[in-house]
Order: C-alpha cells, then sequence, then structure tokens
C-alpha cells in the first residue's frame, strides 16, 4: 500500500465522534468540502518543467528499476498507468513517458502552502495525505459567502498562488464530499445538496464508496450487487451477515450517511496570509502596503483563533519564480497586526532589490505561546491601546464583514505609515540558526 492509500485507509477507519475539541460536529446543510488537487506529484513536475507540459509523465524514477509508479499524470493514465503500478510495467504501457524521479521535499512544501490556504477560510482542517484534506465550513457564510462560494474561492487561489488545479466536493458528509471531489476530477467542482445524497450515490459502482477495496467489492459483486443503490437497499442485518462488523458502516455509507467529523487533530503550527499579483510588481510602497495589508489579516485570523506568535517570516516570490523566506523573532508574543508589519517591512526592505520585480508575498506567524501566556502586556508595542483598536476592528468587521474597516495607510503613501509605526531593527532578534 502506498503512503497515499494507507492514509485514506487510516482515516477510514477513524472514530466516529461528532464533536470535541478541535472537530467538527455534523451540520445539515452541504457545509463538508474535499479538496483534492490534481494528479499532484506530476503536475508540480509539469508545472516547474515545460517541456513536461502536455506529455505522460510518470512520477517514480528509473523505469528500469524495481521501483513502483508515486503518480501519473492525466496523460499517462490515457495509457492505464497508475500509482502503485510497477514502473517497469508502466514503461512498457506507454513507452514514450517522461520518467522523472519525485521531489518530495517540493511536494511537502507545496502541499504546507495549499493547506495554508484551506486555513484562510476555516480552522477546521483534517488533512488526510499531502494532496488532500476535508474542511468543515459551517458558519463561514457572513464572512466568505455559501460552501460552494469558498471552494470555488479556494480554486482560484491555488491556481493564482501555485498554478495548480484542485477539484472539491461539497456535501454534508465526508464521504459523500470525497466521492463528488473524485467524479469531478480532474479541475472540477461538484455540490451534493442535503436530501440528495442517497440519489447521488445510487447509480454509482459499489467501489466508489470509500473503503470498499477490490476484494470486498468482488464479495458483493458475486451477492448480485454491483451499483450503490442496490447496495442501499440490502437489509442491515443481512450486509453484516456476509461482512460483518463493517456491513454496519456500509450500510450507512450506502445510504449518504457519514457520522464522522472533520478533525484538525493538533494545533495549528503557523498562521498565514499570502497574495499573488495580478501582474508582477517592482515598486517597493506598493509592495509594503501589501504586506500591511496581509499582515492585519494574518493578525485578525491570530485573534479570532486566540494565538499569539513571535516568529514572523515573510515569503517573497519573484518574477521568475525564485521563492525566499525570511524570519525573525520578536522578543514578545503578539496578535497585532502592527506589529507584525514592523518586522515584516524590515525583512522585506532588506530583501528588495531595485529593478527586481515580484509576483508573491506572505506573512506568517509561528512559534504561539502557551495558553497560560496569551493576553500579557506587551508594552514594547504599546499593547493596551492596540488591543483596544484591535478589539474595536474585530467588532465591526464581525457586525459588517470583513475589510469593512480598513488601515489609513492602505490609502496613504506607506512611508508615512511605516515612519509612524517603525520599530529599530536592534530591537528585533534574528531567528537562532
Amino acid at each position: 500500500m502506498n503512503d497515499k492509500a494507507a492514509d485514506r485507509a487510516a482515516s477510514a477507519a477513524g472514530e466516529e465522534s461528532t464533536g470535541g475539541a478541535g472537530m467538527s460536529g455534523p451540520h445539515a446543510t452541504a457545509s463538508i468540502l474535499h479538496a483534492d488537487l490534481d494528479a499532484f506529484y506530476a503536475s508540480v513536475e509539469q508545472r516547474d518543467n515545460p517541456a513536461l507540459r502536455g506529455k505522460p509523465v510518470v512520477v517514480g524514477g528509473n523505469p528500469d528499476s524495481r521501483g513502483v509508479v508515486a503518480a501519473a499524470s492525466y496523460e499517462a493514465r490515457e495509457y492505464g498507468i497508475h500509482s502503485a503500478m510497477p514502473l517497469r510495467q508502466a514503461a512498457r504501457r506507454c513507452p514514450h513517458a517522461k520518467f522523472v524521479s519525485g521531489r518530495h521535499e517540493v511536494y511537502r512544501q507545496v502541499s504546507r502552502e495549499v493547506m495554508d490556504v484551506f486555513h484562510r477560510f476555516t480552522p477546521l482542517v483534517e488533512a488526510i495525505s499531502l494532496d488532500e484534506a476535508f474542511l468543515d465550513v459551517f458558519g463561514g457564510e457572513r464572512r466568505f459567502g455559501s460552501p460552494e462560494d469558498i471552494a470555488r474561492e479556494i480554486r482560484a487561489t491555488v491556481q493564482a498562488e501555485q498554478n495548480l488545479t484542485i477539484s472539491i466536493g461539497v456535501a454534508t458528509n465526508k464521504s459523500v464530499a470525497k466521492i463528488a471531489s473524485d467524479i469531478c476530477k480532474p479541475d472540477g467542482l461538484l455540490t451534493v445538496e442535503l436530501g440528495r445524497e442517497r440519489a447521488f450515490l445510487a447509480p454509482l459502482p459499489v467501489g466508489r464508496i470509500w473503503g470498499v477495496g477490490p476484494r470486498t467489492e468482488e464479495r458483493l459483486r458475486a451477492l448480485g450487487i454491483e451499483k450503490v443503490g442496490q447496495l442501499a437497499e440490502m437489509r442491515r442485518a443481512e450486509l453484516v451477515g456476509r461482512l460483518g462488523q463493517f456491513g454496519h458502516r456500509l450500510h450507512d455509507l450506502a445510504r449518504g450517511i457519514d457520522r464522522r467529523s472533520v478533525s484538525t487533530e493538533g494545533l495549528r503550527k503557523s498562521v498565514g496570509n499570502e497574495h499573488t499579483f495580478g501582474e508582477d510588481v517592482g515598486d517597493l510602497d506598493a509592495l509594503l502596503k501589501e504586506l500591511l495589508r496581509l499582515s492585519d489579516e494574518v493578525g485578525r485570523r491570530l485573534r479570532a483563533h486566540e494565538l499569539q506568535g513571535r516568529v514572523v517570516t515573510v515569503k517573497i516570490r519573484r518574477a521568475d519564480f525564485t521563492t525566499l523566506t525570511r524570519r525573525r523573532t520578536l522578543p514578545v508574543y503578539t496578535d497585532d497586526g502592527g506589529a507584525i508589519y514592523d518586522v515584516a517591512s524590515v525583512l522585506m526592505r532588506t530583501e528588495f532589490q531595485p529593478g527586481e520585480r515580484y509576483r508573491l508575498l506572505g506573512v506568517h506567524v509561528a512559534d504561539f505561546a502557551p495558553e497560560d501566556a496569551r493576553q500579557m502586556e506587551m508594552p514594547l508595542f504599546g499593547t493596551n491601546r492596540s488591543e483596544r483598536l484591535n478589539v474595536a476592528v474585530d467588532g465591526l468587521e464581525s457586525r459588517f464583514g470583513r475589510g469593512s474597516v480598513r488601515r489609513g495607510g492602505l490609502f496613504r503613501s506607506v512611508a508615512r505609515v511605516a515612519s509612524a509605526f517603525s520599530i529599530g531593527a536592534g530591537e528585533v532578534w534574528e531567528e537562532p540558526a
């Protein structure tokens, strides 16, 4: 079993909890998303190497080796090539395929950046492999729009920032959302509304159900069961008698019932926000203005999640896709956008090169304070005043929507704002090596 299959199997065997810390509960609306990057490893290789675009690409290494396929592009899949297939067999099926070795650190980095996109819309993100995750966006309508609106925005953001396509299924539960994303691949979006789950599943082959492998599918076929609708019509007792305790779960899934919650399975390691410019930018003032906006957004999200951090990272991507990350550590924890910008602007000014153009900026905050250390005074930044201002701004945005209150610096010269907020470089500590 490959790593992705193992991840899926582990998740499928998870607890059917309906609540608890870090978990969502079941909702009577289609607000569960399953997001899955299309042919992830192969798509990253095609993105980074234009010579591979539009060609059958197999990730796994030398076709003469005893290895197996880690991923195949959609062009390669047309020849029947799939993950876990021996590389030699893949080469026989498509001799002109381009075989490349995996770059797993690159895939992990891209995965982290895509997962951060998900976290911009909800803290309830359950990653089940590098390229797919469940999201619970219940309650986000006022801020972001409907779950389908959120799915569209996620797809557009991933395309803009990563130049990758992602397919998303939207449903009332994880199982149906997963099947929906599988069906709409590649580069698709499919919503299954409340009450439509069973009708949606009925015509599908039973192998579509998450957890039904080849052996179970063969046993069901021996019973004359080939479609999910047929499976749903079976009596539960008969199914349990044939398949054991798994029959209980299978009976529910065939009827569109899945009580598993979206679980974060631990605390976030960072909070960040990134923006890809519509056109490359070479003006420092414009870059600083965007950095100020991103810093404020990160501060707002930190406060929304009741987090404070002290490691500020700026991500800078040039027009040629060269990417830099620079970080510094504050002497205190903060959730204030102004304090974050103070550090981020120093890093940006240090890395800025006149004549160079920039494609993307990002701001991230990590190293969160323990819960019992949060909300302490931070006199370095005039915390009492900034905290009162942040509370007022958060309240207004909660009432009138995100972006209803903006810094005057986003309309005035950033140079004046920077001078008003700046702290000396000596008051910021370098991240230890």
